[in-house]
């Protein structure tokens, strides 16, 4: 990280001829790219590192092109030699997403969506003219290959974890003469391919758009669907027919045309639908293949999600066999499969959790009556305590945060803990058992301990609610 840290100084410094007062690492992101937030006086720049050159071409390619045609993006300010570190315009920390979450369903938060529909346009239309397509990272076009792509991903990843009988004849014709209605939509410009509320950030109540590298041709309609079927946003479905009728109208407008309002809407619905199983197999594959917690606790909302497109929404092909298995996976009873229990406000079950230094103390002993629990050895992960910046510090402290998340295999070991602890808890709480303790051990009791046991405190009371108590032994600080 230090060396990141290091060449982002170095960019800085030459773009600028001074050095930045403070340069500090974000947290991660879905990607592999890493983000730095630059600082001196009271203006920042973003610093970005990427070791994937095409995709950093790509986008500095992208990001020129938009600007020029006044679509709002981050302006790229400067790129490393090697073209593996950038700086870029600072937009804030605000995504349109995080608006929705603090304020609501307001008219101003409608206000946002509505300015991002029509930018949104703006951005499919006018980014298409001149655009080298040769220029993106994987697909030149969203057509009929990737849309059978994801969804056989939906199939692999999701639907045939589930064990549910069908004929597979059946469904990769219906899959095939779906792609292929949808590959022939009217207005094909350029396509975000990830438009959602998370990549559009809001300052001074404009809205901007970032990430948008993975870029291609295709159908206009499924960013709208992207953006206003995310499952996480919850929109309403006013709001979700509102936003759909801004947009064709400023897509009208910018193209001076009538636009056939019965074949756009039922070529949207096919992409909906398009988005909605290519999301399912991505939360199948992040969470039942990967086995990580966020998107297994995802995949209920996806469900729910898709069960209240299917109720009124058409789309306009008849897939009888796809229709079926739909009907289905929608089901209370699959959707229950994939809930997980929540402990009820008098619930017995305590889940206490500690930290401990095996130096030390060895292994800490279990005084409850019944003796259930783990004890996880984090020896294994690379320790910051050996480097100076972080030996004063705890697992408590951002920089050691920082350097677990980004540095370790910390996020992976957790991630396996999580699975074999979830199946104590659900158990314990099936059968209302009142203690389990679980325990981390590392060589002082004081980095990475301490932060796999909060972490786990965290995750136990988001997916459960159930309720934890966290000691570490030897800070002697916690909650008992």
């Amino acid at each position: 990280m230090q060396e990141h840290i290091n060449a982002i100084r170095a960019l800085y410094q030459q773009i600028t001829g001074r050095e930045a007062d403070d340069v500090k690492a974000l947290p991660a992101s879905g990607s592999d790219r890493q983000y730095f937030r630059v600082q001196s006086g009271n203006q920042t720049l973003m610093g970005t590192y990427n070791a994937n050159v095409r995709e950093n071409e790509t986008f500095f390619y992208f990001a020129k092109h938009f600007q020029e045609k006044q679509i709002p993006v981050p302006q790229v300010v400067a790129v490393s030699t090697d073209k593996t570190y950038y700086l870029q315009e600072d937009l804030g920390g605000t995504s349109l997403l995080d608006v929705l979450d603090r304020e609501g369903h307001q008219s101003s938060t409608l206000a946002l969506f509505e300015q991002t529909v029509k930018k949104l346009a703006h951005l499919q239309v006018h980014a298409d003219a001149g655009l080298d397509y040769q220029r993106c990272i994987t697909s030149k076009e969203f057509g009929k290959q990737a849309i059978l792509s994801d969804l056989l991903y939906f199939r692999y990843y999701f639907l045939d974890t589930l064990k549910e009988p069908y004929d597979k004849e059946a469904l990769v014709e219906e899959f095939d003469a779906l792609a292929n209605y949808l590959s022939h939509a009217d207005f094909k410009f350029f396509l975000y391919r990830d438009f959602q509320s998370r990549n559009v950030m809001v300052r001074n109540n404009n809205v901007f758009f970032i990430d948008f590298q993975g870029g291609m041709k295709g159908a206009v309609q499924y960013d709208l669907a992207s953006l206003l079927w995310q499952a996480r946003a919850e929109l309403s479905d006013d709001w979700k027919d509102r936003l759909l009728e801004t947009y064709v109208l400023e897509l009208e407008r910018i193209l001076a045309t009538e636009i056939d309002r019965s074949r756009f809407v039922s070529q949207y619905n096919g992409y909906v639908l398009i988005r909605l199983l290519q999301v399912l197999g991505a939360y199948g594959f992040r969470g039942l293949f990967e086995r990580k917690a966020h998107f297994l606790t995802s995949i209920p909302l996806a469900l729910k999600n898709l069960r209240q497109f299917l109720a009124h929404r058409k789309v306009g092909i008849h897939c009888p066999e796809l229709e079926r298995l739909l009907s289905i996976i929608t089901s209370d009873a699959l959707i229950a499969r994939f809930t997980p229990i929540r402990a009820e406000a008098d619930s017995p079950l305590v889940v206490a959790i500690q930290s401990f230094s095996f130096i030390k103390r060895g292994y800490p002993e279990d005084t409850s009556a019944h003796g259930g629990g783990f004890v996880f050895d984090c020896r294994g992960i690379l320790n910051p305590g050996r480097l100076e910046p972080y030996k004063p510090l705890t697992g408590r402290d951002k920089p050691v945060q920082e350097f677990l998340e980004q540095q370790t295999r910390m996020p992976e070991f957790l991630n396996h803990v999580y699975s074999v602890v979830d199946i104590a808890v659900e158990d314990y709480l099936s059968r209302g058992f009142d203690r389990l303790a679980v325990n981390f051990g590392c060589t002082g009791g004081q980095h990475r301990s301490v932060y796999a046991a909060d972490a786990l405190a965290r995750h136990l009371r988001n997916k459960y609610g159930v309720k934890t108590q966290v000691w570490h032994l030897e800070q002697n600080f916690g909650e008992r």
